[in-house]
């Protein structure tokens, strides 16, 4: 996804459905890639699962920031902005 298409795709929508789309991504790619919320929260340095379940199903307001992103990106070998792509 190029950087302009990001641009307009992040003008027209809220935060929260931001936030929710990155979650439902992040856990669209971790399960294409055969990883569970554990074995990306230790490859993320965490001991447990609770920032990873939370944020990908934004509980309690929770969700990723950047460095998240850019690490979850760097495990699973994917470009950053696959996880600002609407659902297909």
């Amino acid at each position: 996804m190029s950087y302009s298409r990001v641009k307009e795709v992040m003008n027209n929508i809220s935060s929260e459905e931001f936030y929710k789309r990155i979650g439902k991504n992040v856990a669209k790619f971790r399960k294409e890639k055969g990883l569970s919320q554990l074995e990306l929260s230790l490859e993320m340095n965490y001991k447990s699962i609770s920032i990873i379940s939370s944020a990908e199903i934004c509980y309690n307001g929770k969700h990723f920031n950047l460095e998240h992103l850019l690490k979850i990106s760097q495990i699973l070998k994917i470009d950053i902005c696959d996880f600002f792509q609407e659902e297909k």
